[in-house]
């Protein structure tokens, strides 16, 4: 696997399907940019899920979150959007996945996001 930003997210199988349990992951250095400014906005985004079949294999995680370095997104668009491509591939009892973005303009933005199996 290479060491390019990638919008591919890979899955694994799940090893411990017959036990309901949580995955917590944490990325402190995101960043986006401001679709108004062009600036550069920073978050710590927190990812927290109950694996049904898959489980997530983070360099992809890693990879994926640096494309957003070049976009232009409002934070809850960013926040939706992770959730949304997590939820597509994993498949999980549960997601829920939050952006606590720094303060900018005085400003300080945190937005959650969740999923539910149906």
């Amino acid at each position: 696997m290479s060491s390019v930003p990638s919008k591919e997210l890979v899955v694994k199988p799940n090893p411990k399907k017959e036990r309901r349990y949580k995955v917590n992951i944490s990325s402190p250095e995101f960043t986006c940019l401001c679709p108004m400014t062009g600036q550069p906005d920073f978050a710590t985004i927190y990812i927290s899920y109950e694996p049904a079949e898959y489980i997530l294999e983070l360099k992809s995680l890693k990879l994926y979150l640096w494309t957003f370095r070049e976009e232009g997104c409002f934070h809850e668009a960013v926040i939706n959007q992770i959730c949304d491509d997590l939820a597509a591939v994993l498949k999980p009892h549960h997601l829920e996945v939050k952006g606590d973005f720094l303060v900018r303009g005085g400003i300080s933005t945190n937005v959650v996001a969740e999923y539910n199996e149906p």
